[in-house]
């Protein structure tokens, strides 16, 4: 449930409550509550995998019937911290739909993938930015919190070990002004530009970080803001797409990236 949660950017009791509706309709148990491990009955069983089949005619379908067919080349910028979270879905649907378009994606910050943008090296880009765009192209809103080990105590050391992105991270200056205002004194564990091995210096309690609240691992957990670790602001995920008509395959894939955050993401959130 926890981690269904986490997919879909809903609290542990808004899935139970879904899967609770869903028994009631069917009048069955889908689950087994009877241990402290929740597993499936037999007739959660077989709802599985013909469940799994309409969620992939139902991205089929939707993405059929989006726009003819294209051929050519999307280059698609995306922050590498929500890349995995967020664009299997669309990617997935997309390809589906459109199987000649190439897409290429870039994975960076920011600043960097709006500069791309600006200098016309890619047609679209999404970004984690402290001001919401405009409708639709504010995709979500979405909190920044710090993030430790599960059970850890680096948060309570002083000074604060923090690891962070490069000097191009959108949350760098935001969490650094936070530990400021709050008088928390702090040292840099580690800086890089890719969150793997941030995410392996976390799980071994050695900083913590600054994250989204929707793209926190399993294995990390999210630290509560306390005297000692200062709130942070919410960030938003945007799009920034070139002026329609720039590239039709482009202006395709944008209104796809709106509509999964609409009905897949917004919503959920």
């Amino acid at each position: 449930m926890t981690s269904a949660g986490r997919v879909l950017n809903l609290t542990q009791a808004a899935i139970s409550q879904q899967i609770k509706r869903l028994e009631e309709l069917m009048q069955v148990e889908l689950v087994d509550r009877s241990e402290k491990q929740l597993r499936l009955t037999s007739a959660g069983e077989r709802l599985l995998a013909p469940a799994q089949r309409l969620i992939a005619l139902n991205d089929e379908v939707f993405a059929t019937m989006i726009k003819p067919e294209f051929e050519g080349e999307v280059r698609l910028g995306v922050p590498h911290d929500i890349v995995g979270v967020y664009m299997p879905a669309v990617l997935r649907a997309f390809q589906q739909a459109h199987p000649r378009v190439r897409i290429s994606l870039h994975a960076s910050t920011t600043p960097k993938l709006i500069d791309l943008m600006q200098k016309g090296e890619i047609d679209l880009t999404l970004t984690t930015e402290p001001q919401p765009a405009t409708e639709p192209d504010m995709l979500l809103a979405d909190p920044l919190v710090w993030t430790g080990a599960r059970g850890g105590t680096a948060w309570r050391r002083n000074p604060l070990p923090v690891a962070m992105g490069d000097e191009t991270c959108a949350f760098r200056a935001h969490a650094l002004h936070a530990l400021r205002q709050a008088g928390r004194s702090w040292h840099l564990m580690f800086q890089v530009g890719d969150t793997t091995p941030m995410q392996a210096m976390l799980e071994a309690d050695m900083a913590i970080a600054p994250m989204l609240a929707s793209v926190v691992p399993s294995s990390l957990e999210i630290l509560k803001a306390t005297d000692m670790l200062p709130a942070l602001p919410t960030f938003y995920i945007n799009l920034h797409a070139r002026r329609p008509g720039q590239n039709a395959r482009a202006d395709v894939l944008a209104e796809q990236i709106r509509n999964e955050f609409s009905c897949r993401f917004k919503r959920a959130a």
